[in-house]
């Protein structure tokens, strides 16, 4: 396909670079393999964006799709209806997360909504109970939250803040618990997770414990970089959010079915959030769909509520969608039948146990991390230094491994693998071949 043809901007992409470097255009997936326009077939080890779990070809969700749409296409969840498939969804997901504390669910058409809807969710429940003044939020430095302007706001990205600024105020990052990159030059993980929990109270006592509403945080980092944190982490943030009366978020947009290897990453930790933001994995990407999953001392505060502090003014026309709570359905059946979970787990050993037979082989390698199916390679052009990988020879990289049969994602010098939950050994060695050949292009 010729740059002229393509008559739309491409999201995370300055425009420009799409006219001049065309991208591959995909018109089907099957298994685990997506084929491009040429009939080239790849190991798709993006799997799509951390959410196609399941892989193209799982009938259930299409016949649950299709079927929904026969029945009922489409109906608006908002105040006096609700749709059969969306309440039978609702208490689908209660015992899904029933281990991680939650009780409702507010549906949402994605993640950066369902993120938008848990930073509002999450200053309405102050204002109920009375602390009008806690509208601040704490996040990691290197987190993704989504698009949305609360969302970027929170963001520990510069790249994904800078040209939109000012975003909301308000909102104030802390170091992330990176071994490999943090302002400590700690390697120790037990000892950084310290540091930096000791950093968010800081934080939070300077900015005013009664001004602060809410930490935010991806149990595992994704796209900055599949930062892993020790596990003495998200249990100590949960405790110091409890000493000042800050709700947790848990960003599980990423992790939150199955992806660490535990069905959520803030089970993972042995950590129950206060909300939960989930989105991706939750329709195996055959929907656009996602929930925030709201936990027991908010939902006591809004369903206790007496005036209209309770109301929730906030809210999508598709919503509860019940094609997508169909999907969502099907999806969650599929992941807990065929124990994906448990795979994403054993697949991870082997996809680990590959990178650092590749970083002992290449200088190229500073770093390799992950857990679960979303793991790293952080490119380095000197170990030493840490100097990140050239632009270009990233570029150079990733097209080698796409021609050796995979598809990776690479964010500046990260190369990020997140394949679908199905994957087995054959495929990982597929990945790490095809890995192989794209570091030896490098020279």
């Amino acid at each position: 396909m010729q740059a002229q043809e393509l008559n739309y901007w491409q999201p995370m992409v300055h425009p420009a670079a799409t006219r001049q470097t065309p991208p591959k255009t995909i018109v089907s997936a099957q298994g685990v393999e997506i084929t491009d326009v040429d009939g080239h077939r790849t190991l798709d080890a993006v799997g799509g964006l951390w959410n196609v779990n399941l892989g193209y070809s799982c009938q259930p969700i299409k016949d649950a799709i299709s079927e929904q749409l026969e029945v009922l296409p489409y109906y608006s969840s908002f105040p006096g209806v609700a749709t059969d498939k969306a309440i039978e969804l609702s208490h689908a997901l209660g015992q899904w997360f029933r281990e991680d504390g939650m009780q409702r669910a507010f549906f949402t058409s994605g993640g950066s909504d369902s993120v938008e809807s848990a930073l509002r969710l999450a200053r309405q429940y102050h204002k109920i109970r009375g602390d009008k003044d806690r509208y601040k939020f704490i996040s990691l430095k290197k987190g993704y939250h989504g698009t949305h302007f609360g969302g970027a706001s929170v963001n520990g990205n510069a790249k994904f803040r800078r040209n939109y600024e000012p975003l909301l105020p308000g909102c104030y990052q802390i170091a992330a618990p990176c071994v490999y990159r943090n302002p400590f030059n700690e390697n120790d993980p037990a000892v950084l997770a310290n540091l930096c929990a000791k950093l968010l109270e800081e934080e939070i006592l300077f900015q005013g414990a009664d001004t602060v509403a809410a930490f935010i945080m991806e149990p595992v980092l994704g796209a900055g970089g599949v930062i892993v944190p020790h596990n003495s982490f998200m249990p100590m943030v949960r405790e110091i959010c409890d000493k000042h009366g800050v709700l947790l978020i848990a960003d599980e947009v990423i992790t939150a079915f199955g992806r660490t290897g535990a069905w959520t990453g803030s089970r993972l930790w042995s950590t129950q959030p206060d909300l939960l933001c989930s989105a991706k994995g939750i329709s195996n990407g055959y929907f656009p769909f996602g929930a925030t999953m709201i936990g027991d001392k908010v939902v006591e505060a809004f369903e206790n509520n007496a005036d209209t502090f309770g109301d929730v003014g906030h809210g999508y026309t598709y919503s509860g969608h019940p094609v997508g709570a169909a999907a969502a359905l099907a999806t969650l059946e599929q992941l807990r039948t065929n124990d994906l979970a448990a795979n994403a787990s054993a697949c991870g050993v082997e996809l680990m146990a590959g990178l650092q037979s590749l970083q002992r082989k290449y200088e190229w390698v500073g770093d390799v991390r992950g857990i679960g199916l979303m793991q790293a390679l952080e490119l380095v052009s000197d170990r030493e230094s840490k100097a990140p990988l050239a632009k270009a020879q990233m570029a150079t990289l990733a097209e080698s491994v796409y021609q050796h049969g995979v598809m990776v994602r690479t964010s500046s010098n990260i190369v990020i693998l997140s394949p679908p939950l199905v994957v087995n050994s054959e495929h990982i060695a597929a990945i790490i071949s095809a890995l192989d050949a794209g570091l030896s292009s490098l020279g």
